[in-house]
């Protein structure tokens, strides 16, 4: 894992320029913990979505207008991708023979 320089943890690989923000929240103990048992329980995700609402909460009277619109951008967008990986993988997953009833 990168270094972080001048206190900020890096966002990309130095080598290939991928995002690290994956890797990091894989090793989050509140995601460890949510998925020691291989599901999500209700509660679990009740408890995420709050720890994001702080953090957004804490966050967003500290940007400028043009910062809190970028941010709100990179906020939308990550999340537009996390759904459509888990759409990717849960269409992966299906059997690839077609019912024939």
């Amino acid at each position: 894992m990168p270094k972080a320089t001048a206190g900020k943890t890096p966002w990309f690989d130095d080598a290939s320029d991928a995002p690290l923000l994956a890797e990091y929240a894989r090793k989050l103990d509140t995601f460890l913990d949510a998925i020691a048992d291989e599901k999500v329980e209700s509660k679990e995700l009740a408890a995420q979505e709050k720890r994001v609402v702080d953090l957004m909460k804490e966050i967003e009277p500290l940007l400028s207008p043009e910062a809190h619109e970028k941010v709100t951008q990179l906020l939308c967008e990550v999340t537009a991708y996390d759904l459509m990986h888990a759409l990717h993988v849960a269409g992966k997953a299906r059997p690839k023979t077609k019912f024939r009833g």
